[in-house]
């Protein structure tokens, strides 16, 4: 079978080094829909070096992102890319990312659930510097049949929103260059570029990727709930319900409450077709 969750779970901690300077959290940030208008002061905490603040979402792709901290390739973990779908993901920051720094990554399996037709697999990586602890990453892979090995079917909550009217909805619209500009962060899964690839994923053409989407979310919310102060953001929790594809229009709806931010997010272009769900943005105590 090629998903041993017992040999999976049971494997040591990996280590990989990681490195970023402000060109890579630049370069992040353009690929999430950064510096429109080019000259606004609010954008130019997202693109110019002498400004740069950085987004929560950058530890995705710091030094690499999954790709450089062992990701599918973990021990037990054997699987067709065209099979992979990205389930949901958690940023929890420990403290403001540096512009530039060098860190290590510790990266594990703490689970495997079966889901039946399907199985999702949970990486964890935690990232600390010479400061202590940065952030940590829990990131769920939804990998389509290799489900049935009898494994724990994993939690199931979903998130209820407030039935009231969102406090804030904004548009946010994605190049249909978005998902090459955005690969170049270190995501280079074909699914996201190759035509001939996506059609063998059931796709008619290439997605956006799911943590693109997810950081032109965080981007929204930054901008138009927290003042623009990436600092405030304690964690980043979603779930992919669906995909976006280059060229269309995300819609985010934002409710504020006491310590966090409930989101939704949707593809305007397609009657509202769910693309993340059950998104939570924990604010620091300090910015509550």
């Amino acid at each position: 079978m090629p998903i041993d969750a017992a040999k999976a779970t049971a494997a040591g901690p990996r280590t990989t080094e990681l490195a970023w300077e402000p060109k890579d959290v630049q370069l992040y940030h353009l690929g999430i829909g950064a510096g429109v208008p080019a000259t606004d002061p609010g954008e130019l905490r997202y693109t110019l070096e002498s400004r740069l603040h950085v987004l929560p979402s950058f530890a995705t792709v710091a030094g690499g992102g999954m790709a450089l901290a062992g990701g599918l390739s973990a021990p037990g973990i054997d699987v067709d890319l065209a099979a992979v779908l990205h389930g949901g993901q958690t940023v929890t920051v420990h403290r403001p990312i540096p512009v530039r720094g060098r860190a290590v990554t510790t990266a594990t399996v703490p689970a495997v659930y079966d889901k039946g037709k399907a199985a999702v697999i949970v990486l964890r990586s935690e990232t600390a510097d010479d400061e202590g602890p940065l952030w940590t990453c829990d990131t769920q892979i939804f990998v389509r049949g290799e489900g049935g090995f009898g494994g724990e079917r994993g939690p199931a909550g979903r998130l209820e929103l407030p039935e009231r009217a969102p406090d804030r909805t904004v548009e946010r619209h994605l190049r249909e260059d978005q998902a090459l500009l955005y690969r170049l962060s270190g995501d280079w899964n074909p699914l996201h570029a190759d035509p001939e690839f996506a059609k063998l994923a059931g796709f008619d053409r290439p997605i956006l990727h799911g943590l693109c989407s997810y950081g032109v979310t965080l981007k929204a919310v930054v901008d138009e709930v927290l003042d623009g102060d990436v600092a405030r953001v304690a964690a980043y929790t979603t779930r992919f319900a669906g995909v976006a594809y280059p060229g269309e229009t995300l819609r985010v709806r934002m409710w504020r409450e006491p310590g966090r931010v409930l989101v939704s997010v949707t593809a305007a272009d397609r009657d509202d077709a769910p693309v993340l769900a059950d998104t939570v943005i924990d604010i620091s105590p300090s910015g509550a």
